[in-house]
C-alpha cells in the first residue's frame, strides 16, 4: 500500500548566511593581528625560519631554482581555471561571477593594503613584517594575486571535494616555498597574513551575500520521522521562535492518528549563530554565570536529551522526548509531544495560585540538582488542569551548583515580577525563600546574570528591578547586602585594555627615537632636580583643591598622601577615574556621607575643567599672537577635530542623543551645584579650591618647560602651557591608565609644532613622564598601603558581604576577617561592584 502524501508547509531559505562564515572571518582577521603583534615584537624567531628556508634553497641545483618559480606559476594559474570549469560543468555560474568578483576584490584590497604599508607611519610594522633593516627601501610586501586566489577559492568552497582541497594546498604549498627561496620580498609573515587575508575576505564576502542552502527540508526531515516510526502527514514550519533560541528550526508535526509533535531542527551551519554572542558572555562573565552552549550538533542534542531525562527524572513536567535522530549529515532532528496550554506570556492575568505552582515546580527541580537557566514567560506552560510544564530545559545544568540554582530563582524572581509585578513577586519569594534564601538572592538581583530577554524587557521598564530590590531588602531589613561583581570584565575594561595595547605600541614608537638611557645622561641634571621640586608640588595642589571644596576639616598631610596614593592608582586604571574613586573612599572614612564626597569631588572637578578651559583659552591666545611663532598643529589634528565636532552636532542634533546627554549631566549638576554654593559662603575655602587647581596646572606647565629646558632649549610658557593643556585633555579622554601612549604622543607633536626639534622634544616628554608619571608609582605603592594599614580609605572586600552572623552560621560560610566584624562571604569569587 502506499503511504500517503505527505503535507508540507515550510519556508525555507534558498540562500542562507551561514554563521560560521562570519566566524571564520573574524578568526582570519584575529590571526592577522596575532601575526602583526609577533612581528612587532619577536621578529627574530620568525627571520631564523626563513633564513634555514633560504639557506637550503642555495644548495639546489640552478636549473631546478629556474625552473620552481615557473611550475609553482603554472600550478597557480591552472589552479583557477580548472575550478572555473568545474563550476560552469555543474552549471554554478552564479557562484562562478561572485567568486570571480570577491578574487578580484580581495586582490585590491591587498594592494591598497601594500600601499598604506608603504607610509612613514607604517614603517614599523612594515620593517617587521618583511623582516627587513629599517631604510632599505619599500617593495609590495603582500601579494594580490594568492590573497585573490584563497578568496577566489575560498567563495567557491571545497567543503566534501578532497581530491580539490588536497591539489591546492599542495600548491599553495610549492608557490611558499619556491618564494621564499627565490623572492627577495616574500618572508614568511608576509605570505601568512597574505593567504589570511585571502581568507577572511573570501569568507566575510561569502557571508554577507549568502550562499545556497544545504539544509535539509520539511520534506527530507518528515522523511526521516516516518522511517524512524512516525507516520508523519503533516508537517508546517512554526515562525514564532523564541528570542533566546539560537541556531535551530521549529515545526509542527502531525501523525496519522493525530497526534501532534514540537519538532526543533539543529543545522551545521546554523551551530556557530550564537557563537559570538557566547563568546562574548564568556569573556564578560564567568562560566557559572553563563551557560555553556556547544557548538557541534552532536554536542548539542546530546546535552538537550540530557536535561529532558533529567528533568522527568526529578518528576518535573516536561514535553517528553520522542524521537532522536540525525537528518543527512549537516542536521539533527529532536521531536517532542505536543502540550496543550497557556504561557505565561499569553496569560492577562496570573493568579497566586498559579505563581505557588511555578515556584513550586522550579523547587522540585532544583531539589534535584538540576536547573532550567531560561525560565522565561513564554518557557512556563499552564496546562489545562492547571498544572504547570516546563518547556525546553536544554540550556539547565546537571549536578548544578549552589550558585547555579540561585542564579536560576533570580531569572525566575524577575522574570515573574514582570509580568506580575515586583511586589507581588517579592511577598512570593519571601513566602517560598525565606530570609536566608533571600539574603543568598538579594547580591545576583542584577541584570547580567538574567537571560538576554529578560534583560532586553528590563531595559523598556527601568522600574521593576529597583522596585523588586527594594521590596526584598524592606523583608530582611537585618541584613545589609553588597552587589557582587559578577562581570569577569566590562565593556569598559575591555575598551581600556584595547586602548593600552595602541598605547603600547605609540610608546614602543617614541621609545625607538630615543633611548632612556641616553635621555637621563643627556639631561642637564640641575633642570631635572628643579622639575622632580615642580612634580612635588602637583600633589600639594591636588591636596588643596580636594580640601578648599569639602566644607569638613581634612588633615593636609594624609590629603596628600592620597594624592600620592592615587598616582599609583592610575597605573591600572584610566586617567582621573581611579585618582576620583580613591578620594571619595578617603572622604567616606572620615565620616562624610557618599552622596556629600561625590558632591565634593564632583565640584573640584567641574571647578578644575572650567579653569583649564580658560587657561588654555589664555595661552592659545598668547601664543597665536605672532605669525611667525605659531602654533601649526599637523594635518590630521584638524580631520580631528572636525570629526569631533561633527560627532558632537549630530549627538545633539538627534533627541535621543540629547535625552542621553541630559540623563548623564543633569545628576552631576545637581550634586555639584548645591556643594558649590555651600563651598561659595567660605571664602577662604573657595580660594584654597580654586588656588589648588591652578596650583597643579602651573607646576605641571613648568615642570614641562623645565624637561625642555635641561636639553639647552627655550620654547616661551605660554606655547608650553598649551601645549601641555592640550595633551592633559587628550589624555584624559583616551582611555589608557595615566593617558599612557596618548599624552606622549601629544606633547610630542605639540612640542614639535611649538618650533622644538624633534629629538629634543622626544627627550623632554620621555624626562617629563618619568618625573611625572613613572616615578612616583613605587611611593604611591607606599603610600597606599600606608593609609590601608592605618585604615584612611574605605576598605573593598573581595567578595559579596551578609552582615548577619546568625545566616552565615547556618549556611556555613567563612567569616570575613577584615576590618568589620560579623560578616561573611558569599560562596563566589567574586569583586563587589564600586
Amino acid at each position: 500500500m502506499t503511504p500517503p502524501a505527505i503535507q508540507v508547509f515550510d519556508q525555507l531559505e534558498r540562500r542562507t548566511h551561514n554563521p560560521a562564515d562570519a566566524l571564520r572571518c573574524v578568526v582570519s582577521w584575529a590571526w592577522i593581528v596575532v601575526l602583526a603583534v609577533t612581528a612587532v615584537a619577536a621578529s627574530a624567531t620568525t627571520t631564523g625560519a626563513e633564513t634555514d628556508i633560504v639557506g637550503a634553497s642555495k644548495r639546489l641545483p640552478a636549473p631546478l631554482l629556474d625552473l620552481a618559480p615557473k611550475v609553482a606559476l603554472f600550478a597557480l594559474l591552472i589552479l583557477p581555471v580548472a575550478l572555473a570549469v568545474a563550476q560552469l560543468t555543474r552549471r554554478q555560474v552564479r557562484r562562478l561571477i561572485e567568486a570571480l568578483v570577491t578574487g578580484l576584490a580581495a586582490g585590491a584590497a591587498t594592494q591598497v593594503a601594500n600601499i598604506l604599508l608603504q607610509r612613514p607611519a607604517a614603517d614599523r610594522l612594515y620593517y617587521s613584517i618583511m623582516m627587513a633593516t629599517p631604510g632599505t627601501g619599500h617593495v609590495d610586501a603582500l601579494d594580490p594575486y594568492l590573497a585573490g586566489l584563497v578568496a577566489y577559492v575560498t567563495m567557491i568552497g571545497l567543503a566534501g571535494r578532497q581530491a580539490w582541497r588536497n591539489a591546492f594546498w599542495l600548491a599553495i604549498g610549492v608557490y611558499t616555498v619556491v618564494q621564499l627561496a627565490t623572492s627577495a620580498s616574500a618572508t614568511v609573515l608576509t605570505i601568512a597574513i597574505t593567504l589570511l587575508a585571502g581568507r577572511a575576505i573570501g569568507t566575510g564576502i561569502r557571508y554577507a551575500a549568502g550562499s545556497a542552502s544545504q539544509r535539509p527540508n520539511a520534506l527530507a526531515i518528515a522523511s526521516a520521522l516516518s522511517a524512524g516510526g512516525l507516520a508523519v502527514t503533516a508537517i508546517r514550519r512554526v515562525s514564532e521562535v523564541r528570542p533566546d533560541d539560537a541556531g535551530s528550526r521549529h515545526y509542527s508535526v502531525t501523525t496519522r492518528d493525530d497526534a501532534r509533535l514540537d519538532v526543533v531542527v539543529f543545522d551545521r551551519d546554523q551551530a556557530a549563530g550564537g557563537w559570538f554572542y557566547r563568546l562574548y558572555r564568556w569573556i564578560r562573565v564567568p562560566g557559572q554565570v553563563a551557560p555553556s552552549a556547544p557548538l557541534s550538533v552532536d554536542r548539542t542534542i546530546e546535552r538537550r536529551a540530557l536535561l529532558s531525562y533529567a528533568a522527568r527524572d526529578a518528576l518535573v513536567p516536561t514535553p517528553r522526548l520522542n524521537s532522536l535522530m540525525r537528518v543527512g549529515p549537516e542536521a539533527a532532528v529532536l521531536g517532542y509531544e505536543h502540550c496543550a496550554g497557556t504561557t505565561l506570556a499569553e496569560l492577562d492575568e496570573v493568579t497566586d495560585a498559579q505563581l505557588d505552582g511555578v515556584w513550586d515546580t522550579v523547587a522540585r527541580l532544583h531539589a534535584n540538582h538540576v536547573t532550567h537557566r531560561a525560565l522565561t514567560a513564554d518557557r512556563i506552560l499552564f496546562g489545562s488542569d492547571g498544572h504547570v510544564m516546563l518547556l525546553d530545559p536544554g540550556d539547565g545544568d546537571v549536578a548544578a551548583s549552589d550558585l547555579q540554582t540561585r542564579l536560576d530563582q533570580t531569572q525566575l524572581l524577575v522574570e515573574l515580577a514582570l509580568f506580575a509585578g515586583p511586589q507581588r513577586s517579592a511577598e512570593l519569594a519571601v513566602r517560598k525563600l525565606g530570609g536566608e534564601g533571600l539574603v543568598t538572592v538579594l547580591p545576583l538581583l542584577q541584570p547580567v546574570v538574567l537571560v538576554r530577554s529578560t534583560r532586553h524587557e528590563l531595559r523598556r521598564r527601568r522600574d521593576v528591578l529597583p522596585t523588586l530590590r527594594k521590596a526584598l531588602l524592606a523583608a530582611v531589613p537585618e541584613a545589609e547586602v553588597t552587589p557582587v561583581q559578577l562581570e569577569r570584565i566590562r565593556p569598559r575594561t575591555l575598551l581600556t585594555l584595547v586602548a593600552s595595547v595602541a598605547a603600547v605600541y605609540l610608546l614602543a614608537g617614541e621609545l625607538a627615537k630615543a633611548s632612556l638611557g641616553h635621555t637621563l645622561a643627556a639631561a642637564d641634571w640641575r633642570w631635572s632636580i628643579a622639575a622632580l621640586a615642580l612634580s612635588v608640588a602637583t600633589y600639594v595642589g591636588a591636596a588643596l583643591s580636594v580640601s578648599g571644596f569639602v566644607a569638613e576639616r581634612l588633615g593636609l598631610l594624609r590629603t596628600l598622601l592620597v594624592q600620592l596614593a592615587s598616582s599609583f592608582v592610575t597605573l591600572v586604571t584610566p586617567a582621573a577615574v581611579g585618582g576620583v574613586a580613591l578620594n571619595v573612599r578617603f572622604l567616606q572614612r572620615r565620616k562624610i556621607s557618599s552622596p556629600v564626597a561625590v558632591a565634593s569631588i564632583g565640584v573640584s572637578q567641574v571647578v578644575a575643567f572650567a579653569l583649564h578651559i580658560l587657561l588654555l583659552i589664555g595661552f592659545a591666545a598668547i601664543a597665536g599672537a605672532g605669525d611667525k611663532t605659531a602654533i601649526r598643529p599637523p594635518t590630521w589634528a584638524y580631520f580631528v577635530g572636525a570629526g569631533l565636532l561633527l560627532l558632537a552636532g549630530i549627538v545633539l542634533a538627534i533627541p535621543a542623543g540629547r535625552r542621553l546627554l541630559r540623563a548623564r549631566l543633569s545628576p552631576t549638576f545637581r550634586q555639584v551645584l548645591p556643594r558649590l554654593v555651600e563651598v561659595a559662603q567660605q571664602p577662604r575655602k573657595l580660594a584654597e579650591g580654586i588656588g589648588g587647581a591652578l596650583l597643579l596646572s602651573g607646576a605641571y606647565i613648568a615642570c614641562l618647560a623645565t624637561c625642555v629646558a635641561a636639553f639647552g632649549t627655550s620654547v616661551p610658557i605660554a606655547k608650553i602651557g598649551f601645549v601641555y593643556l592640550t595633551g592633559s585633555a587628550i589624555g584624559s579622554i583616551i582611555p589608557t591608565p595615566g593617558g599612557l601612549g596618548a599624552v606622549e604622543a601629544a606633547l610630542t607633536t605639540g612640542l614639535t609644532a611649538a618650533g622644538v626639534p624633534s629629538a629634543v622634544a622626544v627627550s623632554a616628554v620621555l624626562l617629563f613622564r618619568l618625573i611625572t608619571f613613572w616615578l612616583p608609582i613605587p611611593f604611591g605603592w607606599v603610600a597606599l598601603n600606608y593609609l590601608e594599614r592605618h585604615h584612611d580609605l574605605l576598605a573593598i572586600g573581595v567578595t559579596g558581604e551578609i552582615r548577619n552572623p546568625e545566616v552565615c552560621r547556618r549556611q556555613g560560610w567563612a567569616p570575613y576577617r577584615g576590618q568589620r566584624r560579623g560578616v561573611c562571604r558569599l560562596p563566589v569569587c567574586v569583586r563587589p561592584q564600586e
